[in-house]
C-alpha cells in the first residue's frame, strides 16, 4: 500500500518535473529572443526559472532515491556475507533518515525565517523557495523508511541488499571480457 502511494507520488513528481523543465525552456528562450531581437525582456522569468530549477532538482532527487538511481560504490559491501550486507544497509538507512531529519529541521527553520521576506522581482514569499527542502526531506524520510521496513521484515532479496547503481560506462576490463565472449 505504501509502495503504491510512493510510486504514484514519484509519477506525479516526474510529471511536475517535465512541466517545470518545459516552462523553464520557454521562459529562458523567450527571454533570449526578446532581449536580442527586441531589446526587452520579462524580468520575472529569470527568477521564476531559478525557483523552478531548485524545485525540479529536489523532485528529481526524490525520484532517483525511490529508484535507487544515485551512484555509489559497492567494493566493500558486495564482498560481505548476507548478514553483513543487511547490517550495512540498515545502518545507512538509519543514517539517511537522521540526515533527512536534520535537513527537515533546517529547512523548516529557513522557511519560517524567510516567511516575511519577499523575492526581488516576483515579490513572492521566500518561504516558498525554502519549502522545497521541507518537501524533499519529509518525502525522502518516507521513502527511506519504507525501504528500511522492507529490510527489517525480510522482503528484500540478496541482490537488493547492495543499494547502489554502478556507472553506465564500461571499464576497459569489461569491454575486453565481452569481446572474448
Amino acid at each position: 500500500m505504501v509502495d503504491k502511494l510512493i510510486d504514484q507520488a514519484c509519477r506525479l513528481l516526474t510529471l511536475l518535473m517535465v512541466v517545470a523543465l518545459a516552462l523553464m525552456v520557454l521562459m529562458v528562450f523567450g527571454n533570449v529572443v526578446l532581449r536580442y531581437g527586441f531589446n526587452t525582456g520579462i524580468t520575472v522569468s529569470e527568477e521564476l526559472s531559478r525557483w523552478m530549477f531548485v524545485w525540479m532538482t529536489f523532485m528529481g532527487a526524490l525520484v532517483a532515491l525511490r529508484k535507487h538511481g544515485h551512484l555509489g560504490t559497492d567494493s566493500l559491501v558486495s564482498r560481505l556475507p548476507k548478514l553483513g550486507k543487511k547490517i550495512c544497509l540498515g545502518l545507512t538507512h538509519l543514517l539517511m533518515i537522521w540526515l533527512c531529519w536534520v535537513m527537515l529541521q533546517g529547512a523548516i527553520a529557513q522557511t519560517k525565517i524567510n516567511w516575511g521576506s519577499t523575492s526581488a522581482v516576483m515579490e513572492a514569499s521566500m518561504a516558498w523557495f525554502y519549502a522545497s527542502g521541507v518537501v524533499f526531506a519529509a518525502l525522502a524520510m518516507v521513502i527511506i523508511a519504507a525501504d528500511f521496513w522492507k529490510l527489517v521484515t525480510g522482503k528484500l532479496s540478496e541482490k537488493d541488499l547492495v543499494a547502489v547503481v554502478e556507472s553506465e560506462e564500461e571499464t576497459p576490463t569489461e569491454k575486453n571480457a565481452q569481446a572474448k565472449a
